[in-house]
């Protein structure tokens, strides 16, 4: 008989990522909590899809236990009411992973200012990320060159 210790929550196979306990639209009459303060109801107030409509951008009509609805509840603001303590160690899981890679880019940045690479181009792999999305240097290095060829 194997007991699993608290921490084993935590451990990355058994926690998804914010973005898989969010994937799926929710359908009428499922059972949803807040992830943020919304007006007249606090984050983690329980509710019920109404109404799912959106096409480009996911909106629900929720209906809380004191029987109001409120319209227009984007989609990133909610999640099943069953998955709602995972999603919260999940966030927070993202939350420190990106301090850490933060700390681990700044600490290679000021490594490679230190080594004094003189070149303007970085190596493969390097590049920025923006709302998410990686865009590496080449790209960046290419902009940068048909801005100048263009005068701009």
């Amino acid at each position: 008989m194997s007991a699993q210790p608290p921490s084993s929550t935590l451990d990355s196979e058994a926690v998804p990522t914010t973005a898989e306990l969010q994937g799926r639209t929710y359908k009428r009459g499922e059972k949803v909590r807040l992830l943020e303060d919304i007006p007249g109801y606090p984050a983690g107030s329980t509710g019920k899809i109404s109404v799912a409509n959106g096409l480009t951008w996911k909106r629900y009509w929720v209906r809380f236990a004191d029987g109001n609805a409120v319209g227009h509840v984007g989609h990133d603001l909610l999640v099943r009411a069953k998955e709602y303590e995972k999603f919260l160690v999940a966030r927070d899981r993202e939350v420190i992973e990106a301090e850490k890679a933060a700390e681990l880019a700044a600490s290679g940045a000021a490594a490679d200012s230190d080594a004094g690479g003189g070149s303007d181009t970085a190596g493969p792999g390097a590049g920025i990320e923006i709302n998410g999305v990686f865009i590496e240097q080449s790209w960046l290095d290419k902009s940068a060159a048909a801005r100048t060829r263009l005068g701009g």
